[in-house]
């Protein structure tokens, strides 16, 4: 018998890691932007340019344009789209909307890779709750991420969470995954599951963490233009994500401009930003 080989997992130096932290404050400032931009009239594509414009400007290249043939800069994912959407002209946000951006951008050969599910004006109770309840799992799941820590620790702590919340739709075959030199590397990361499986977290690793969660069923469909994601029963998604290190002190989230200062605080979980004092 043959044992099968987990695939290995880039491991940062603290040099490198200072260059990942560049790429996911740019994606982060990006998503701030793009925060600000989501009203009713504006479309897909006019934000798309926005965050192009913004990565550009400030030294970066954008990730996702060209990737595997993608011709946008962010994925903006309306309502039931769960990822994945392409930036159309004719796409028109409207009031009591909910759009996914996720953002990926690279600075000097490493990648920072991050997302946001913004409302579109006034939203249902029901919605701004989804969007809570999916921000908090990502937390979570981040939290978990110490040295020492199982791969799939992460995972269960995602899925933990949302479970606690309600009966949502846990999208699966889709999930974060290794980043560094590249946007997607091994391992994926599963938004659900058990602990204590998978490799060891060691200082130096990379992850991007990306709970999906819907409404309703966790059933999607993949549209015919072979990038957009849906949910089978039309209802609406949740989309965050954030890139993190793995160090000594805890996780460092590359991608969030505090790097987890406030929702660790909120969690209770010591981690790099407060045992480090930055």
């Amino acid at each position: 018998m043959f044992k099968r080989r987990r695939p290995a997992i880039q491991v940062k130096t603290a040099e490198q890691l200072e260059l990942m932290r560049a790429a996911g404050l740019l994606v982060g400032r990006t998503l701030e932007v793009l925060r600000a931009a989501v009203r009713p009239g504006i479309t897909t594509l006019d934000l798309d340019r926005i965050a192009e414009r913004h990565i550009r400007d400030n030294g970066g290249v954008p990730s996702f344009k060209g990737y595997h043939g993608f011709t946008g800069t962010i994925c903006a994912s309306i309502n039931e789209e769960i990822v994945h959407g392409i930036p159309n002209g004719g796409k028109v946000l409207r009031d009591g909307d909910v759009i996914s951006i996720d953002c990926g951008a690279i600075v000097e050969g490493w990648h920072g890779d991050a997302a946001i599910t913004v409302p579109v004006g006034e939203i249902t109770a029901e919605l701004r709750r989804l969007l809570e309840v999916t921000e908090a799992s990502l937390w979570h799941g981040l939290a978990a991420g110490r040295a020492g820590a199982r791969l799939t620790d992460m995972s269960h702590a995602i899925e933990a969470h949302i479970r606690s919340e309600g009966a949502y739709g846990i999208v699966e075959g889709y999930g974060g995954h290794g980043i560094g030199t590249e946007m997607h590397m091994d391992p994926l990361i599963p938004n659900h599951g058990a602990p204590g499986h998978g490799p060891v977290l060691e200082p130096g690793m990379c992850f991007a963490v990306e709970p999906m969660v819907n409404l309703g069923t966790k059933d999607t469909v993949e549209l015919d233009d072979g990038w957009t994601v849906v949910t089978l029963d039309g209802r609406s998604s949740a989309h965050f994500e954030h890139t993190f290190a793995v160090t000594p002190e805890g996780p460092r989230v590359l991608t969030a401009i505090d790097e987890g200062r406030e929702w660790f605080g909120r969690l209770g979980v010591e981690a790099y930003a407060t045992a480090s004092g930055k």
